[in-house]
């Protein structure tokens, strides 16, 4: 158990592979079941957590609703640290990931709005460079591990604070080198092999230094980096199975 995940991800197109992640969901929560830890996002428990990853990580996604430990560890920060949970803002939420969709659905009812350029689970088609909205047209905007997908990232940032209401915040969080100062990306790098060596995944066209904040300051946003893992006990870090991630949260 664990393997499957990764090798289905890779193999299934990603227009079927919900319904395949779906079935197996119900097959890992038994295999799973316990109350050693526990998921703040669905709210399950389990006797240990399910390994991911390239080179496996143990008690890292959740066997009920699939999270990973970086999505563990915001949905505590907007838990404890926004007031998302409290009021009805309108949410614009890119490339959904799945594990906070029902939740969020829930809070937010027709408030809340997934986008994606070709993912089924999502209510709109969207390119994140030339949004179809107005401007200032949501509160809260999500765009998590994309826009290191995207050709013109500085475009999409821009857009990002166009449609984002004065006052309006959002979480922008990209996989970032901290060894890097300078964000490297070479567009005449195609090839799949090619971008996995340069990039990290085949999939990805730059990998991102130190200078992303400065990158999203050049689109309007102020930047707040919080490293909310360090708010978190030693105990809520293993009982959650926590990521470290920074969390890069923009306001307008």
């Amino acid at each position: 158990m664990g393997n499957w995940t990764t090798t289905v991800r890779r193999m299934i197109p990603r227009r079927q592979l919900h319904k395949v992640l779906n079935t197996g969901r119900q097959i890992t929560g038994l295999f799973y079941s316990g109350n050693k830890m526990e998921c703040p996002i669905c709210g399950k428990k389990a006797r240990k957590f399910m390994p991911y990853g390239i080179t496996k990580r143990p008690n890292a996604m959740c066997p009920h609703c699939f999270s990973l430990e970086r999505h563990r560890l915001l949905w505590l920060y907007l838990k404890n640290e926004t007031g998302l949970f409290e009021g009805k803002p309108k949410l614009l939420h890119v490339a959904p990931e799945q594990c906070y969709m029902k939740p969020l659905e829930r809070l937010l009812g027709d408030n809340y709005l997934t986008a994606d350029l070709d993912s089924p689970l999502a209510k709109i088609k969207m390119n994140i460079q030339a949004i179809p909205f107005p401007d200032g047209e949501f509160d809260v905007i999500f765009c998590n591990h994309v826009l290191e997908h995207v050709d013109d990232d500085r475009q999409a940032m821009r857009e990002f604070y166009r449609v984002m209401k004065p006052g309006g915040w959002g979480v922008l969080l990209v996989p970032i080198n901290a060894n890097r100062t300078t964000t490297y990306e070479d567009p005449t790098i195609t090839d799949k092999k090619g971008r996995e060596k340069a990039f990290g995944q085949w999939d990805h066209v730059r990998e991102y230094g130190t200078d992303y904040t400065d990158r999203l300051r050049e689109a309007g946003f102020t930047v707040e980096t919080v490293e909310y893992a360090k708010a978190v006990s030693p105990e809520q870090q293993a009982y959650y199975s926590l990521g470290n991630d920074t969390l890069y949260i923009v306001r307008k």
